[in-house]
């Protein structure tokens, strides 16, 4: 009864969501020196270092830009509906993808690899997946900008002022990620198999998401796996920002900061629930 009763106290909800964000202002500092760790981590040893973090982005952006604007000469844009080329419109939607697909994949073996942090009870271990997210984000920041040069290059050096909300789409992304790593990192310490059902989902979600297809040019059976696709939301918000230069889908505005600030907090929720008994499946 009492648990039923806590369901539905909007106060204890209300507590817990300042809560779950006083965490990243409590542990910024912590967070930041493990953020930096964490990227250097991944690219101790290579004799280029840090300019990886550049350079992989800038490889798969290039590549993608080869192959739709000089291999298969997709024509698109120059009108009010569709004011870039096919591009633009690829990268839009297929960067925010790619750098939520990098933090969930490595969110369900989060805890296990950082046994040692968890088994010590002084350690803040909500902050793992934390950092983790801040890590992948680096290519986010790297993809976004070398889109904003290819739009500046074909779009006679203007940026349409759409960009400007950019920060806040960001934001959304981020605290949104944190949340699902929070669920997948917390349920991956007890169900090992976990990360095998997220990597195949990771391997079909490019194709149930609204990256390749236009507009006008999705079939119809796929339009409702849009729907109730909650990734779609934010890739329709990327593409109102750096393709159409307007809010085209204000709808998705609404269910995507819902999606992100929701799940943080349920994911904030979930974690602090079975993180007591991590020390005794690690």
């Amino acid at each position: 009864m009492k648990g039923l009763v806590a369901l539905f106290n909007p106060r204890l909800h209300y507590t817990s969501l300042v809560q779950s964000f006083t965490v990243l202002f409590r542990y910024r500092q912590l967070i930041r020196e493990m953020t930096r760790a964490e990227v250097s981590t991944r690219y101790a040893g290579q004799t280029l270092g840090w300019v990886w973090a550049f350079l992989q982005p800038a490889v798969q952006v290039c590549v993608y830009i080869f192959v739709f604007a000089f291999v298969f000469k997709t024509k698109l844009g120059g009108t009010v509906e569709l004011p870039l080329d096919y591009t633009a419109f690829l990268l839009s939607g297929l960067i925010p993808w790619l750098a939520m697909q990098e933090s969930l994949g490595k969110s369900p073996t989060v805890i296990l690899s950082n046994a040692n942090l968890v088994r010590q009870m002084v350690f803040p271990i909500e902050i793992l997946p934390i950092k983790d997210v801040l890590a992948s984000s680096v290519t986010l920041f790297f993809s976004l900008y070398l889109m904003i040069v290819y739009v500046l290059v074909t779009n006679n050096g203007e940026l349409m002022m759409s960009y400007l909300l950019l920060p806040v789409l960001i934001f959304l992304q981020i605290i949104g990620s944190i949340g699902l790593c929070y669920i997948l990192s917390s349920i991956g310490a007890y169900f090992r198999d976990l990360q095998s059902f997220v990597e195949a989902f990771l391997r079909i979600g490019l194709f149930i998401a609204p990256i390749f297809y236009l507009p006008t040019r999705i079939p119809p059976a796929l339009e409702m796996v849009f729907r109730f696709n909650p990734f779609s939301y934010m890739i329709w918000c990327y593409h109102d920002v750096l393709y159409y230069g307007r809010i085209e889908h204000p709808e998705a505005w609404w269910v995507f900061a819902c999606l992100s600030i929701g799940g943080f907090y349920i994911g904030y929720v979930i974690f602090n629930k079975l993180k007591l008994g991590l020390g005794e499946v690690l």
